[in-house]
């Protein structure tokens, strides 16, 4: 294999495996939002407290896939 395409092989199979965190971002998203709920519904007087950690941990989680997502367009247009 020739060097050139060995790194252009390198650079997209980096771009995919970062990519593999805007799926742990969907599943952390969904895990905070289920745990959110969860005990919400076990008791609805302290929903209201835990809302403002409810929107960090949500951002938090999204904030994982967008740089997952931003290291794979670095790998792919920049290296």
């Amino acid at each position: 294999m020739e060097a050139a395409a060995a790194a252009l092989l390198g650079k997209y199979i980096g771009a995919g495996l970062a990519c593999l965190a805007m799926a742990g971002a969907g599943i952390g998203v969904g895990h905070v939002a289920g745990n959110y709920l969860n005990g919400a519904l076990r008791n609805p007087a302290a929903a209201k407290e835990q809302t403002g950690f409810f929107f960090v941990g949500m951002a938090f989680a999204e904030a994982m896939g967008l740089f997952g997502f931003v290291v794979a367009m670095i790998l792919i247009f920049a290296v």
